[in-house]
């Protein structure tokens, strides 16, 4: 059984070490890459005012996190539900930072979750699956048809919710990596008469470095395809025979 916890957070501000805090947090359960409906989320009480900055991106004020409970109050129930979990995260470096930051407040003795806990940074696999364009959530949505309706600002929830789908989407093989579009618009081109090339043409094998990024990448497909790794897993072994 592999259990997986897809998590965001919303904060004041861009830096913990500046003292800002956390005022949202969601955690949401796959199960085998099932969600199962058992869900952490909170608003918290970040002890400081809401920058106007982050305000203007997440719209949580400070009279919303009023009353609130402490991320003291709800570390030990946090913890809990974090255990034996492989962690989702888009962008994963910012969260932890804060999560790190928050639990050191509270004077726990507790190592900094990416010691303890598989991270899966979407981010990063984003910009491998795809260089050189947006890897933002948004773009990642529209990228892979995850309705964005719904959202006028961001939140720990909702954009959980939302990279729950993008997660499930770009770990699972080919689908939903740009090729639907390009089979439909063949599909719907009228084919041209085949004309054989007089020549023979040139075949340019790839070098060492592009040979290893390939069989990089194949490795991270692989490693998130879920029923599908057996598939890449072939392709790896194939290419690593090729003259």
């Amino acid at each position: 059984m592999t259990r997986e916890l897809v998590l965001d957070t919303e904060t004041t501000g861009l830096e913990p070490a500046a003292g800002h805090r956390v005022i949202e947090i969601a955690a949401l359960e796959l199960v085998d890459r099932q969600p199962t409906g058992r869900v952490f989320w909170t608003y918290l009480d970040p002890e400081r005012p809401v920058d106007p900055g982050a305000f203007a991106v997440h719209g949580i004020g400070d009279d919303v996190l009023r009353g609130k409970p402490r991320f003291a109050d709800i570390a030990e129930e946090l913890l809990t539900f974090l255990e034996n979990a492989e962690l989702v995260i888009h962008n994963a470096e910012f969260d932890l930072a804060f999560l790190d930051a928050e639990f050191a407040r509270t004077g726990r003795a507790t190592p900094p979750l990416a010691s303890g806990h598989e991270v899966v940074d979407t981010l990063r696999l984003a910009r491998r699956l795809h260089p050189g364009v947006s890897n933002s959530l948004d773009a990642l949505c529209r990228r892979y048809g995850v309705d964005l309706s719904a959202r006028r600002y961001h939140g720990a929830r909702l954009d959980a919710e939302l990279l729950v789908q993008v997660y499930l989407r770009m770990t699972a093989g080919q689908v939903g990596m740009g090729f639907e579009e390009a089979i439909q618009a063949a599909a719907e081109t009228a084919p041209a008469a085949l004309r054989r090339p007089s020549l023979p043409l040139p075949v340019r094998r790839a070098a060492g470095p592009e040979r290893r990024a390939h069989h990089e990448r194949l490795r991270a497909i692989a490693a998130r395809a879920g029923s599908l790794a057996p598939f890449w897993l072939k392709e790896l072994e194939a290419t690593k025979g090729e003259p």
